[in-house]
């Protein structure tokens, strides 16, 4: 089953992967990185820090793609906007958006202290790594 990989200690990450889980009904394993054996899905704690990661057997995908991913396993309309994410020549901007919203992701809804990623040193939020 395709599974998708949130941070789990943000409130808008967290609020976002309910709403995930529910529109995928089913087709997702929507789990929080935190809980995760990391290893057996050929990911770092670093990379999930980073971003959303989506996994399918030996595909991986994170940001803005895995966004796209995750959303063609859910129902209409989320699936065609899933595949407008998709577009190959909108990639550019999708992942600066996915950036852009991972940047701010404390000022949203749900969201809590644990949110604000450029507390964390290792973090640098403008490059987005």
């Amino acid at each position: 089953m395709p599974t998708v990989l949130f941070d789990g200690d943000c409130g808008f990450c967290t609020w976002s992967a309910t709403w995930l889980d529910r529109w995928s009904g089913g087709a997702l394993a929507v789990v929080p990185w935190q809980r995760a054996d990391l290893a057996s899905f050929g990911l770092t704690e670093e990379e999930c820090r980073l971003a959303l990661q989506f996994v399918r057997g030996s595909e991986r995908a994170s940001g803005g793609r895995a966004v796209g991913l995750a959303l063609l396993r859910c129902r209409q309309p989320w699936r065609a906007c899933g595949s407008v994410l998709l577009v190959p020549v909108l990639e550019p901007v999708v992942e600066r958006t996915y950036r852009l919203v991972a940047s701010q992701r404390y000022r949203l809804p749900g969201a809590t202290p644990a949110c604000r990623l450029d507390d964390d040193p290792r973090r640098d939020v403008s490059s987005g790594r």
